[in-house]
Formats: C-alpha cells, structure tokens, sequence
C-alpha cells in the first residue's frame, strides 16, 4: 500500500492522498463544519491544486466529526462578511464558486460521503459531486424559512435542477428535516447505507472508478453538463469534439481493439487502460 501524503496545510479543510484517492475533510467539527469565508479561501485553493495533481485520480469530500457540512456560517458569512469592504465580499463569493463549478469542471471524478448533518448550502456540495453515499440516518435540510429566509439562491437553482418541484417546495417550505433513505427516495444522493458500511461502500465505489480510463471519465463529466446547458445540436457536436479528443489522446481506440482481440466484456469489464 502507497504512504499516505498530506498535501499543504490549509486552516479549514484536510487533505490526504492514498492510492490515488485524495480525501478531502472539511475541518470545522465544532460548528458542524459550516463553510466560512476562509473555508471558501481553502477550498478554492485546494481543488485547484488537485486539478493538477498526478497523484490524485479520485477525490471524495467528506466532514470531520458527526457532520457532513451545516451550511454557512450564518455569523461569518451573513453578518461579519457584512463589515468587510464591498472588494473582499466579492471576493469571498467568488472563491465559494468551489462548491458548484468547481467541483462540476474538475476533470477528475469527485465523491462525496455524507457522513452527518448536510443543511442548506451544503446541498450546492453534494449536488455538485459526481456520486454521493451518504449514511441512512444523516439529516438533512433546509432551513432557511424558519429565519425568515429562503434557500439562497445557488441552493435553490441546484433544488429546480435535481428535486421534483413537490420534493423542494415541501422541503424549503416546511423547513423539515430529512433523513439518507429520504434523501435517496427524492433523488437528492446517490445511494444512503448503514453508517457501519459508509467507508466501505464509499471505498467500492472509489475502486470502480480507478479502474476506469481517467481520459474517460473526464470524457464522461464533460458531455453530461454539456448536454445538460447546451441545446441538443450544440451538445452532440460538442460530445463529438470531446470524442475525438479522447481517441487523439489515446492514440487511437484501445478499448475497441482489446474488445474485438476479445480481451475484455464491455458490460462487465473495465478495458485495460495501463497497458493500452
């Protein structure tokens, strides 16, 4: 097994590679790791450094403690972000653009673990990322309403994009909270488990994509939001460009040749992409 390396220390947030796999945990256990201006500053600075780091193939996101992430830091960011000079309060907003483009852009699969309370913003984290697992009994919600508020807009953007328009009205309006297996049923995660096999199921689905072609899987990102923003004849040629840049890169199709020298079952097996 690989040694483990840290990457360089940020105040908020945690970072460790293993495998290829760098985890990132978010670090502010005392306040359920609620996202603070700094936070917004190491996430920023983080994922760009993963962007371009060989080591890290996967990257999974996940909380320190009992919590996935409780939102922002309603002190930090509503109240004392208000104090600071109007240059340092855009700035702070455009580093918190980690949470949506971001994570969407990275051309690296990203994995989140919800392994706690995932509340308001933090709906901007997980719907971002790739594939989330979350544990059955983590909670979740927006509760915005009951200050007085609504789900900021990021949230509520990302609400109309993943939830049914009655799972997110019923969500934002009552302000009630939700458990894994509901955030399952109303399509907001991929996949709640027991909180005994969080790790281990979170750790399956890291295998299965290591396997993969990483050319691919960046491939893979890239058409999906494509054909999710672009109207249909501008997603298809854009999902041939990226096709063809994929096979330039690849110097050819070696998945196609290893299938037709029958080295592999594309329905049940990863082509070998090491040794292409």
């Amino acid at each position: 097994m690989a040694e483990a390396k840290e990457k360089r220390s940020y105040e908020t947030v945690l970072a460790q590679t293993e495998n290829s796999v760098t985890t990132v945990t978010l670090n502010r256990p005392e306040k359920k790791n609620a996202m603070s201006p700094q936070m917004h500053r190491d996430m920023s600075a983080l994922l760009a450094e993963l962007r371009y780091d060989d080591e890290t193939r996967v990257i999974v996101i996940t909380g320190a403690g009992e919590s996935f992430c409780a939102g922002q830091d309603l002190k930090q960011y509503f109240v004392e972000l208000d104090k600071l000079p109007a240059s340092e309060r855009d700035e702070v907003k455009r580093l918190s653009g980690w949470r949506g483009d971001g994570i969407r852009n990275m051309p690296k699969p990203v994995v989140a673990m919800v392994n706690g309370w995932c509340f308001g913003g933090a709906f901007t984290i997980i719907t971002s990322c790739d594939i989330v697992i979350a544990d059955q009994e983590a909670i979740f919600g927006l509760s915005e309403v009951n200050f007085g508020f609504f789900p900021g807009g990021e949230v509520t953007k990302v609400l109309t994009e993943h939830l049914q328009p009655k799972h997110a009205l019923y969500y934002s309006m009552t302000g009630k909270p939700f458990d894994g297996k509901e955030a399952e049923r109303i399509g907001l995660i991929t996949k709640a488990v027991p909180g005994a096999e969080l790790e281990k199921e979170t750790q399956e689905v890291v295998d299965s994509l290591l396997e993969k072609d990483p050319l691919a899987l960046q491939a893979v990102k890239e058409a999906w939001h494509n054909s999710v923003t672009a109207p249909s004849p501008v997603a298809h040629k854009l999902a041939m460009l990226i096709a063809e840049s994929v096979k330039n890169k690849q110097g050819g199709r070696p998945g196609i040749k290893q299938f037709t020298d029958k080295k592999y079952r594309p329905g049940l097996d990863s082509y070998n992409w090491e040794k292409s």
